[in-house]
């Protein structure tokens, strides 16, 4: 995907971090905003139903006293982390807490994240800036009623305004799932999902289903809120990311979506020639734009002091790294769509394929795999996004720093919707995405790369998730709900299936006794990566060994992908003696760590919240494994491993009459210290176990732990 671009961001940040900022100075210590008051809300208006795993019911009159609820909920559940991530929107972060959020500041202010929310904002229609107002309504009132619940630290935020929404939109979205250095320091790992979309004809009662299942780390601005929405124009249950005012995912009575990272290039990174402010741009020297602003940074002892902060601008983007005559600036898309919150509106309210193609269409959201299914049958995927028309240049062309001299390597417009990767109701009568390339969507193959720009999205690719995936709905021409359940919680490592056999016969035959053994051990190991799976630490230690060692063809199989046979390679090892022989160093090594070969794979791998300490399960994805979760070591242990990003919000959805759904939320539906809610529903995901979704209010009302009204 976006790798190259993003190791280069990483020392573009650095530059700005070193160069943007001198000369402190010191300031009066910030101060709060203006008191927060409560707006009037009519009684009777909303009720808000918060079901025993936290999860807010919303039964509204009208959309505005929905909206007012949805942001007193987030409030409730979720006010510390809310505030932290507006305050990091505005470009304030430091201001209010300190040198640790500098980077943070200036990347939001380089972008003109804070001034262009502004202008998003005068440009909303009037019902959408309504439904903001309204949102920010409740999460002021209820900052207002409870003060107490919230971190003193954070309060410096409040009162939240409406353009802190569109300045979080816009840091979520253009600036971290499409441009962020952060990634690239490896402080985020690439964030994934899988979704399912199956067809009539291919489930056991005819109906159809959706799956659900993105991957994101477990916390900060990728935590999920799950609510349900029910008011005159919209009945929808889904989730939200948090701070956002509308359901991300969703389904209603009649249709549903989710959503994965699609291998989308909405980036470009244009180098430029440069003497002082000036830059060559179609052989003239043309005058950046320079802008001077102040960055004040909060002291230990509570004292502000004062850094200027030198913003340049060019013609294609805003300069993210330069050196004495050379600079690189950054283009992102989707920075003229200010409307992506009334398209999740419309996208909720939709009751036809038709409707929701239309709200799509507009291409409000400049990146995502959008996978759909309705009442009525229809599946959908489309490469949703805003993908630039360029002159010149392939996908590998476009991953590097083109020149930024010549008008001829500048885009200026992006692709219309008829113009994307899109599959309707394919024969198969399945879809499928693990983050892989539109053209794999589905087997046989639904599209020709060739129609399309070679820019358009990388050429054929299905890594091991994405094959396990296609796998398990392929090889099932009648599904159950069950089943479809079943299949989201399988651990299989599918990288397995590939060369496992071929290595076991070499090192079976090895003179060397930790490689026989170790062979013995993965002979006997059911591919799975279960709490009680053993031989599973083993393999993935010597995956992850494999993938390190330089191959002389650069790769450890003996046949690569190839598109004619997607699901049965790559395929075998291109040396296998020597991968014996590493299968022996791995060997030793893991026993030196653990005591033994066949260590359990909960022993070593674990889930943390809180009090919680349980065995966990799933791979990461670069495993094959379809339940994805990723590890990282312990602090003060590097031999075991904690449980931080993978399946988060998990939704099955089976279109019948009335409608039947699962969700999980790993982390639970809150993060305020001291929430039940915060460790609720982690022993679910670990025993790989999911909800049942209350839709009626009379089910609700059968599990209710709390009940509002305004």
């Amino acid at each position: 995907m976006r790798f190259m671009k993003r190791h280069l961001w990483i020392n573009a940040a650095a530059a700005l971090i070193v160069t943007g900022c001198s000369s402190a100075t010191t300031a009066p210590p910030v101060e709060t905003g203006p008191p927060v008051t409560e707006p009037l809300v009519n009684t009777g208006r909303v009720e808000l139903l918060w079901d025993t795993y936290g999860v807010p019911h919303i039964f509204a009159q009208d959309a505005g006293a929905l909206f007012y609820a949805f942001g007193w909920a987030q409030m409730r559940n979720h006010a510390d982390l809310v505030l932290r991530l507006y305050g990091q929107a505005r470009g304030r972060a430091a201001e209010y807490w300190g040198s640790e959020f500098i980077a943070s500041d200036i990347w939001m202010r380089t972008n003109s994240v804070p001034g262009r929310a502004e202008q998003w904002l005068a440009e909303q229609p009037p019902h959408v800036r309504a439904y903001l107002d309204a949102f920010v309504a409740g999460m002021n009132a209820y900052a207002t009623q409870h003060p107490d619940s919230i971190d003193a630290a954070v309060r410096v935020v409040l009162p939240v305004q409406p353009a802190d929404i569109l300045a979080h939109q816009q840091r979520v979205i253009n600036y971290t799932f499409l441009a962020s250095p952060a990634y690239a320091r490896g402080a985020q790992r690439a964030l994934g999902s899988n979704a399912w979309a199956i067809g009539p004809i291919r489930t056991d009662d005819r109906t159809t289903m959706l799956l659900a299942n993105p991957h994101l780390p477990w916390d900060d601005m990728f935590t999920w809120f799950e609510a349900h929405f029910v008011a005159l124009e919209v009945d929808a249950y889904g989730a939200a990311l948090v701070g956002l005012p509308l359901l991300n995912i969703a389904f209603n009575p009649f249709l549903g979506w989710t959503h994965t990272v699609n291998t989308i290039d909405g980036v470009d990174l244009y180098m430029l020639q440069t003497n002082g402010d000036y830059y060559l741009h179609d052989g003239e020297m043309v005058a950046m734009q320079v802008e001077d602003q102040v960055l004040r940074v909060r002291q230990p002892d509570g004292s502000i002091t004062q850094q200027p902060l030198r913003i340049r601008r060019s013609v294609h983007g805003p300069i993210i790294a330069a050196d004495e005559n050379r600079a690189v600036a950054l283009a992102v898309t989707g920075l003229d769509a200010p409307h992506a919150m009334g398209q999740y509106w419309d996208m909720l309210r939709a009751r036809s394929i038709g409707e929701f193609d239309a709200a799509v269409s507009r291409l409000q959201l400049p990146m995502f795999t959008i996978m759909y299914a309705d009442r009525e049958g229809n599946i959908m995927h489309v490469f949703n996004g805003r993908v630039p028309i360029r002159t010149r240049g392939d996908w590998s062309y476009w991953q590097g720093i083109v020149p930024g001299d010549s008008s001829l390597t500048r885009w200026t417009g992006t692709h219309g919707y008829l113009g994307l990767p899109r599959v309707v109701n394919p024969p198969s009568g399945w879809l499928q995405n693990a983050n892989d390339t539109p053209w794999t969507t589905t087997i046989p193959f639904p599209l020709d790369p060739d129609i399309f720009p070679p820019y358009m999205a990388p050429p054929p690719y299905m890594s091991f998730r994405a094959q396990r995936s296609a796998r398990m709905l392929q090889r099932d021409a009648r599904i159950t709900f069950d089943e479809l359940l079943s299949y989201k919680h399988s651990t299989r490592m599918g990288a397995a299936d590939h060369f496992l056999l071929d290595l076991l016969a070499t090192a079976r035959a090895s003179q060397d006794g930790d490689t026989r053994a170790a062979a013995e051990v993965l002979e006997r190991w059911d591919r799975n990566a279960d709490a009680d799976s053993r031989g599973a630490v083993l393999f993935l230690e010597y995956l992850n060994a494999l993938r390190s060692v330089e191959w002389p063809d650069g790769s450890p199989w003996d046949v690569r992908w190839m598109p004619r046979a997607p699901l049965a390679t790559p395929d075998g090892l291109a040396d296998p003696r020597r991968a014996a022989d590493l299968l022996g160093e791995v060997a030793r090594r893991v026993r030196s760590r653990y005591g033994a070969l066949d260590v359990a794979w909960g022993d070593v791998y674990r889930l943390r919240r809180d009090s919680l300490d349980l065995p966990a399960n799933g791979a990461p994805g670069d495993a094959g494994a379809f339940r994805v979760t990723e590890y990282e070591p312990l602090p003060n242990d590097s031999t075991r491993f904690v449980g931080v990003f993978g399946d988060s919000f998990v939704l099955a959805v089976e279109f019948t009459s009335p409608i039947r759904a699962r969700s999980l939320l790993t982390y639970g539906n809150a993060s305020q210290p001291g929430s039940p809610h915060r460790t609720d529903q982690l022993q679910l995901y670990a025993d790989k176990q999911l909800r049942e979704v209350w839709l009626t209010r009379d089910e609700v009302m059968q599990h209710l732990s709390l009940r509002e009204a305004f």
